[in-house]
């Protein structure tokens, strides 16, 4: 799972499942991940042995996705924003699991992991994909929470 970065602040439970038999490309979710910057939500990302390749930040206004290998090159380095259709949470949280199922394999080869990137399992990323949306629904609504703590604005 991805480091928890120094004056973020995380809400609800993480939850983690392979996406490969291997168990060598893992997917995580943080239900409620506040950034410094005041914004949050939504946050999931893809492991390959540990290292972070792929990073999606489904936050509303601000969310945006990260390829290319985010432990390497940095949250700068591998910024992606949403398409202009993908705006709120909802969306984004649609467009990133669509991408999650099609482009993950292609993703990592151009990350440097083509080696592991042919043990991707697009029947355990469906399988991690539903329970992603489980997991947020049992959850519930951490926003007003965050927001009640200070943690991200309104």
């Amino acid at each position: 799972m991805s480091t928890m970065l120094d004056g973020e602040s995380y809400l609800g439970r993480v939850m983690i499942r392979p996406l490969s038999k291997s168990g060598d490309i893992k997917i995580y979710l943080w239900p409620m991940r506040c950034l410094k910057s005041g914004i949050g939500g939504p946050t999931f990302g893809v492991d390959v042995n540990g290292e972070e390749i792929l990073r999606y930040d489904a936050h509303g206004p601000g969310g945006h996705w990260h390829k290319g290998g985010y432990d390497k090159l940095g949250a700068g380095g591998s910024h992606v924003e949403y398409p202009d259709d993908a705006r709120d949470v909802k969306s984004q949280l649609s467009w990133s699991l669509t991408n999650l199922q099609e482009q993950t394999t292609q993703l990592l080869t151009e990350a440097g992991h083509g080696d592991v990137a042919a043990s991707f399992d697009a029947e355990l990323a469906h399988a991690a994909s539903k329970d992603i949306l489980a997991h947020l629904e049992s959850e519930g609504d951490l926003r007003p929470r965050a927001i009640e703590q200070g943690l991200v604005k309104s």
